[in-house]
């Protein structure tokens, strides 16, 4: 590996222990993936290393969920702009001159998500260069010992020179007071905090060093798994796999008749069964996700390992395919309603609304399968699984999901529901907008705004703490310079509330008397 892709990679390790040691998250993270992505670039044009024009596509997630991390606090949403974004640019790294990603399957994403740990496993910043001009100065020899004797020579002079400078410095008392002082001065109590960050700036450098060194070699491998001869032949009879699919199907059917019965054709079914709305809706729609999940890792498999050998057989396994994927749409549709009834009773909260997108979009890659199986495309399910987790993340981001359920649930006050303060001081700053504009509404009754106003106070100490802190630029987040910016807007009327703080929890007074704590909770169900 080139000297001068080692020394760069060293360099972004360092960047990275400066954006990163002990800072907030904010917009760091989008510094360093474009310092990253500029860095390899100019190395790769400087060596004369082409990249496929078609791998621009990739630099859309890429930059888009890169600054989604500093637009968005919701830590679900933050999680996947973090995971997304290292899943694009692996696809990157491993495809950067052939760009052959649009015809990966699974397995070849698999493969060569292999070679890049294998990359990285090799520990090629400390492996010897192999620059041609390093070669035409010195032998192999001498460039494989050139490292190691220096650090085992620092190793072996350490406890020389400290058994020198403590005789020194009982001797003389000017020399002993310079030595204390440059000790102060490197702050020596903290040397295990720089170890420490040494070790792991040189993981990150290793980290980056085996990325570009995937990028130059392995990336330009256009063999595709599976084009030539399946990976896995097809071993299971029809027969046994038609009576899977079929028994499958007879059960989701009679399943679907149930869901017909008690969602599609009137409400009174359900309380006739027994049933609230409420207990009705509160049970099942998790499980029915799951149900929709499992079939279609169930599809897919059958669909690799079944025998066809007949276009009789083809059209039956089809048949049965797509019947299949059409119950299952339709369980989504019954999952989506029993979530709507259990939000009408209940309330938004983060699952609930990541459950409703992740139906939308579970249902839309449903679809798509039906598609490939009719086009008797299957390669394609695996970057189609990838266009859906792209749009299932950006809808998340787009939607503003602490925004989104502060306004449902502040709409429901209007239909004479409750709104629940302690769930609101739970979210995160993306929904301080949506509580200041409602707070400002005339359309709220006054215990809702009383709430609200409440839930305000407790952004505003949390707000107060966070100034109490040291700031650094590093953590600049969007989602708090808006929060800051709107709340100074009420900050006359919020001054009406009082604060009392307890041993656990600040309770905030409303100027009604009504008392509401700020330990807000998430909702997982």
């Amino acid at each position: 590996m080139k000297k001068s892709w080692k020394i760069t990679a060293l360099i972004l390790g360092i960047i990275f222990d400066i954006l990163f040691w002990k800072k907030n998250p904010g917009i760091s993270f989008a510094i360093f993936v474009s310092l990253c992505l500029f860095a390899g670039y100019q190395l790769f044009r400087s060596e004369h290393i082409p990249h496929a024009r078609i791998n621009l596509l990739l630099l859309i997630p890429i930059v888009f969920f890169s600054m989604m991390t500093f637009i968005r606090q919701d830590p679900f949403t933050s999680l996947i702009n973090y995971t997304l974004v290292l899943v694009t640019a692996g696809i990157l790294t491993m495809t950067y001159q052939s760009g052959l990603w649009p015809s990966f399957s699974i397995i070849d994403y698999i493969t060569n998500l292999f070679r890049l740990v294998g990359s990285i496993l090799k520990f090629p910043i400390f492996t010897p260069s192999k620059d041609s001009s390093d070669l035409a100065s010195k032998n192999e020899e001498g460039t494989k010992n050139t490292i190691w004797p220096i650090i085992r020579g620092l190793l072996l002079a350490i406890p020389v020179l400290f058994i020198f400078i403590s005789l020194f410095s009982s001797a003389d008392l000017i020399f002993n007071q310079r030595i204390n002082s440059l000790i102060a001065n490197l702050n020596i109590e903290k040397l295990p905090e720089y170890i420490f960050r040494g070790i792991y700036i040189l993981l990150i450098a290793n980290f980056l060093a085996g990325v570009f060194n995937n990028a130059a070699t392995n990336s330009q491998n256009k063999d595709l798994i599976g084009v030539d001869k399946p990976v896995v032949a097809p071993f299971l009879g029809f027969t046994e796999a038609g009576i899977i699919l079929g028994s499958v199907l007879l059960l989701f059917l009679s399943f679907v008749g149930i869901q017909f019965r008690y969602f599609f054709f009137g409400n009174s079914n359900i309380t006739l069964a027994g049933f609230t709305y409420a207990e009705y809706a509160r049970r099942g729609f998790g499980e029915l996700i799951a149900a929709a999940f499992l079939s279609l890792i169930l599809l897919l498999s059958l669909n690799t390992i079944a025998k066809r050998t007949s276009n009789q057989q083809k059209k039956i396994f089809s048949f049965l395919f797509i019947g299949l994927v059409g119950s299952v749409l339709i369980i989504l549709v019954s999952s989506f309603q029993r979530l709507l009834l259990y939000e009408a009773a209940y309330g938004f909260s983060q699952l609930r609304t990541y459950s409703h997108v992740f139906m939308i979009w579970l249902g839309i890659l449903l679809t798509a399968v039906v598609i490939i199986e009719i086009i008797d495309r299957p390669r394609v399910f695996g970057n189609i699984a990838l266009l859906a987790l792209i749009g299932f993340s950006a809808s998340l981001n787009l939607l503003n999901v602490d925004a989104f359920i502060a306004r449902q649930n502040i709409g429901r006050t209007s239909l004479g529901k409750d709104l629940d303060v302690s769930h609101l001081t739970s979210l995160t700053n993306d929904s301080v907008p949506t509580l200041v504009k409602a707070y400002l509404s005339s359309n709220l009754s006054e215990n809702a705004r009383d709430g609200i106003g409440a839930a305000l106070v407790c952004f505003q100490v949390q707000e107060d703490a966070d100034k109490a802190k040291i700031q650094t630029w590093q953590s600049f987040h969007l989602s708090d310079w808006k929060a800051e910016r709107e709340l100074e807007k009420v900050q006359q009327q919020l001054s009406e509330y009082q604060i009392q703080n307890e041993d656990w929890s600040t309770v905030v007074i409303s100027p009604d008397g009504f008392e509401y704590p700020c330990q807000g909770y998430y909702w997982f169900d």
